[in-house]
């Protein structure tokens, strides 16, 4: 299969699902999203596919949403928000429920949904220095799609306090709260990977597959298919709503929202 915005390798067990716009730090739109919902899709279901790697090409990992893309959700009604949200959730659910491990290489920064790319794989391994953000409530929106692979990773009570300042906090804190498994120093993060890879490799794939399907069934996580209707109608209102209008104009205007004191 050809793709315009990513670029997917297999090199014998090894695949590796690449964000290939480095010229927009890896940011996402529909095409994007459509392109990693089909790639993964397709992985998944290839038995010669036994872990999987996504990375971003360049110097960031996902600066999270495409600025032409949020343009044109500005005019979107709620039902169009709500289509384009749905679609955004279910990218995020099939790199999570993907049967194959998923490993993310993440460098430099992972935004907003690239912070949501970064909680959905199986194992996170960020080069020392990433920076991290769920920019969303300085918008004047929330981060609905990727909420309930966020939660699962770091949990409620961390979730309470970065959801809701959308501060940005580096790859230590991102270990610490559980969003990334591993800190790899400069220089290191290829060779991080590369032992992750090969440790996955060490285990049957049958096995692996069942390991990762049990997790879900012993934890009682919540079915997340079931949450993408009401998480996509939650930013479809934030998107059509006043304040989530004001916020995504002063950002895309690059000027204080209006909710921002400025002397």
């Amino acid at each position: 299969m050809i793709y315009e915005t990513i670029q997917v390798s297999v090199e014998g067990p090894r695949a590796t699902v690449t964000l290939a716009r480095p010229d927009v730090r890896n940011a996402f739109d529909d095409r994007v999203i459509g392109e990693l919902t089909r790639a993964f899709d397709r992985l998944g279901s290839n038995p010669s596919v036994r872990v999987i790697v996504l990375a971003g090409e360049g110097k960031v990992f996902s600066a999270g949403a495409d600025l032409h893309w949020m343009k044109s959700m500005i005019s979107y009604s709620e039902a169009d928000n709500r289509i384009d949200a749905e679609a955004l959730a279910g990218m995020f659910l099939v790199i999570d429920q993907c049967p194959k491990p998923v490993i993310a290489r993440v460098q430099r920064a992972a935004m907003g949904g690239g912070a949501g790319l970064v909680a959905s794989v199986d194992i996170a391994i960020a080069e020392e220095g990433t920076q991290f953000a769920f920019t969303e409530v300085r918008l004047g929106i929330i981060p609905a799609a990727i909420s309930p692979f966020v939660v699962a990773k770091i949990g409620a009570g961390h979730a309470r306090r970065y959801f809701l300042t959308g501060e940005r906090f580096d790859a230590a804190e991102a270990h610490r709260i559980g969003l990334v498994a591993e800190v790899a120093p400069q220089g290191a993060l290829d060779a991080t990977v590369d032992r992750l890879v090969n440790e996955l490799l060490a285990s049957g794939p049958e096995a692996v597959t069942q390991a990762k399907a049990l997790i879900s069934i012993v934890s009682g996580e919540p079915d997340r298919k079931a949450l993408i209707g009401e998480t996509a109608r939650r930013i479809a209102e934030r998107r059509a709503s006043e304040e989530g209008q004001a916020g995504m104009i002063a950002f895309l205007e690059k000027r204080p929202a209006p909710w921002v004191d400025t002397p």
